[in-house]
């Protein structure tokens, strides 16, 4: 049949060429220019991912961010399947429902040679499995014949690797990079390797086995020759670093290991099943993207924050992750609260926005890190991320009761709190604000942290220093949740102390923060103490602090279920009529799953939980029409309308630890579902159920080393029904209506 046709190509090469420039005042904007020829699917353990698209390939059509990372550098930048050099046909492809393996089915098309059909389409079927693990994508190819007569076919990999830093992918320009070389190894292996500027060496091995018929620097080709109805295999491996790739022999025990993996990860965690199956399925792609990833490091299990962009340690996103993930396995909290704990800032350093007692915000290891050409090698430019960590620290012992954990990392609170009192507050006048160090740093500092994000009433930016108005509810939860562990650790003085203080604030917040003409709290301070009196979603993270007056809170709730904010989908972050709203903005009018799930914790606590059943049924109707059932990091603004799915955010992360979470904490804010460690009990206070979702059975649901199963459901008499299936150890389930 016809001859091996090799192209070529280096397609990450012309991405950079062809990047625009970043704005000037957005430096590290994440731009969005050629959409995607194929759809992107991403696969992810610990420090490794990929993108990969439909037919299983990378870098092989245009955007996408494609290649296999690990540490943020892009170790594999093509990988392309052909058929005697032509691109095979797609047949269906999915990853599977534990986000472990990639399955992809593809067949030829019709291969012509001297102007005549060689080879009619549809008769050979290829069968692609790709997994992740030890930092080696592994890959079991099938080409089977299914025609009645003998085929002579050539099958090729073809493959590269730009040992692009993953910020160059994101469209960072370089005007120098270092030195790669590519060496083939014997006769079924290819060594590629990069000096980089930062003078290390990064490497990437590939083998192929059986061995190729011919092997280059780089293509693997297999001239096979298949009976009717026979098959042939073929194994590669890719492996990152200076790390060996896994023979043939592997690749099945190490998929075992991965399942083994998984199950042990999450048999202490709580499963959710409703009466909806579509519901079902979003909530199970949810938890298995959250334990996609969670990362294991040397504190523990750590979710990293997203993939492709944010596929590191990111204090504020891990910390929300364990928040919303609370309740359902309280482990991803202890994790996440040692890790920051030993990242945390020990002195001042205004290039990477770091002061004594601040919570990391990012972490890279690439090499635009290493030589400074990016601040993200330890950055702690946030202002939300270390009072956050104090109140997930409270909370996580209110939830497990495990107060050796906090005595362990009471001189880390205290060294948060100590910031809070300092370095956070420069001008004394009580206020947590921001400022970055530098210009390479940070415009905005919160979790809305988009150069335009911060603003007033008439679309000016606000000039800093800025007093967020959420971040001011969080440093009050916070001195609020640090002052009840001191005392449940022996420090009575400071206990009363700590309380004292976020009493003090408490009593100057409404008066500063709080605008009649808006029914709703400011966004935030600007450096002339002058309100930027905008609607956005930054009040409604006010209301599960405590901080806010009980009457205004309720205003507040109802507020945001009112048509300029609420969608149908969920709440904007921006409201529609406001200077700078813009449905398909990133923070200025979109939908964010964990801001929505956040806003719903503070109006459960006052009572408002038709609003937080509506945001759930809003998320769950989005997410229905999504690929896979998967939430992304955000979507866009537009109105709800009949018949039509949600309008998405061409640039988002899916997917997204926060927003996989947030489900889950929409459930538990509906429920009302609290641990009483001392009673040995969970309490339902004020459970509403979603009409949409019928029943909702939760098991394995764990005070301690005890657990239930319960089923709670919608009667007759619009109240609640409780029917428990079972108990183990000393546990208590009680409904408080």
């Amino acid at each position: 049949m016809g001859g091996l046709v090799v192209v070529r190509r280096k397609p990450s090469q012309v991405a950079r060429e062809s990047q625009p420039e970043v704005q000037q005042q957005a430096p590290f904007y994440i731009p969005a220019t050629n959409a995607p020829t194929r759809p992107r699917r991403t696969l992810k353990h610990n420090d490794t991912f990929a993108v990969l698209d439909s037919h299983g390939d990378i870098g092989a059509s245009a955007g996408g961010g494609d290649g296999l990372f690990d540490c943020d550098t892009r170790y594999l930048s093509h990988l392309e399947l052909l058929v005697n050099g032509a691109q095979p046909l797609l047949l269906h492809s999915a990853v599977d429902d534990q986000n472990l393996n990639y399955h992809v089915d593809l067949t030829n098309p019709d291969i012509y040679v001297d102007g005549r059909i060689a080879l009619l389409k549809d008769t050979l079927h290829l069968s692609r499995t790709i997994y992740l693990c030890d930092g080696s994508l592994r890959e079991r190819l099938c080409v089977r014949n299914h025609g009645a007569e003998q085929v002579d076919v050539t099958i090729s990999l073809v493959f590269a690797g730009d040992f692009a830093d993953l910020f160059e992918v994101r469209g960072i320009s370089r005007k120098r990079r270092g030195r790669g070389t590519v060496e083939v190894m014997g006769t079924d292996a290819v060594r590629m390797s990069y000096l980089g500027l930062d003078e290390a060496v990064r490497q990437t091995a590939l083998q192929f086995e059986p061995q190729p018929t011919l092997l280059t620097e780089s293509v693997a080709s297999y001239r096979m020759t298949l009976a009717p109805h026979a098959q042939h295999v073929v194994f590669a491996s890719v492996a990152s670093g200076h790390r060996l790739p896994a023979p043939a022999a592997y690749f099945f025990r190490g998929l075992v290991a991965l399942k083994r993996e998984l199950r042990s990860a999450t048999r202490s965690v709580a499963s959710i099943e409703t009466s909806n199956t579509v519901i079902n399925e979003i909530l199970c792609r949810s938890m298995a993207d959250v334990y996609m990833l969670m990362t294991t490091t040397e504190d523990g299990l750590y979710p990293y924050a997203g993939i492709p962009w944010y596929s590191t340690t990111f204090g504020r996103d891990g910390i929300i992750t364990a928040m919303e993930m609370l309740w359902l396995d309280p482990a991803i909290a202890r994790g996440v609260l040692k890790r920051l704990a030993r990242l945390q800032a020990t002195e001042f350093d205004p290039k990477n926005d770091a002061a004594p007692g601040k919570i990391i915000h990012e972490m890279r290891g690439g090499e635009m890190a290493a030589l400074r050409e990016i601040p993200f090698g330890r950055y702690y430019g946030t202002v939300d991320a270390t009072p956050l960590f104090v109140v997930l620290a409270g909370q996580y012992a209110e939830r497990t009761g495990d107060w050796a954990l906090i005595a362990e990392l009471w001189p880390a609170i205290e060294k948060a709190l100590s910031w809070l009192d300092g370095a956070a507050d420069p001008d004394k006048d009580g206020w947590i604000e921001y400022a970055r160090g530098e210009e390479s740093g940070l415009a905005n500092q919160g979790w809305k942290d988009s150069h335009d994000s911060i603003f007033h009433a008439d679309g000016r930016l606000a000039e800093g220093p800025i007093a967020l108005v959420e971040v001011q509810a969080y440093a009050y939860a916070a001195r609020v949740a640090a002052a009840t562990c001191a005392l449940a650790i022996g420090h009575a003085e400071r206990a009363r102390t700590l309380q004292a203080q976020a009493e003090r604030m408490r009593a100057r917040f409404e008066k500063a923060f709080w605008c009649d003409e808006l029914g709703l709290y400011a966004l935030a301070l600007d450096g002339e103490k002058s309100p930027c009196r905008v609607l956005t979603s930054n009040a409604g993270h006010v209301l599960a602090s405590g901080i806010a007056d009980p009457g205004r809170a309720a205003k507040v709730a109802a507020r945001y279920m009112e048509t300029d904010f609420f969608s149908g989908w969920g709440v904007r972050t921006v409201a529609l009529g406001q200077s700078r709203y813009n449905p398909m903005s990133y923070h200025n009018g979109s939908i964010w799953p964990h801001d929505n799930a956040m806003i719903a914790q503070g109006m459960a606590r006052h009572g408002a939980k038709r609003g937080v059943v509506e945001m759930f049924e809003g998320l769950m109707r989005a997410t229905s029409y999504l690929d896979h059932r998967r939430i992304p990091e955000l979507f866009c603004g537009f109105r709800r309308k009949r018949g039509r799915g949600p309008t998405l955010y061409p640039a988002a992360c899916s997917p997204q630890a926060w927003s996989a979470a947030a489900p889950f904490s929409l459930i538990q804010s509906m429920l009302g579902l609290e641990f009483r460690i001392k009673e040995r009990e969970l309490r339902l206070h004020g459970p509403m159920v979603p009409p949409l979702a019928g029943a909702l059975t939760l098991r394995n649901v764990r005070l301690g080393d005890a657990y239930a199963d319960f089923t709670i459901r919608a009667s007759q008499t619009n109240r609640v029904a409780l029917e428990v299936h079972r108990t183990v150890g000393d546990i208590q389930i009680a409904l408080s209506i």
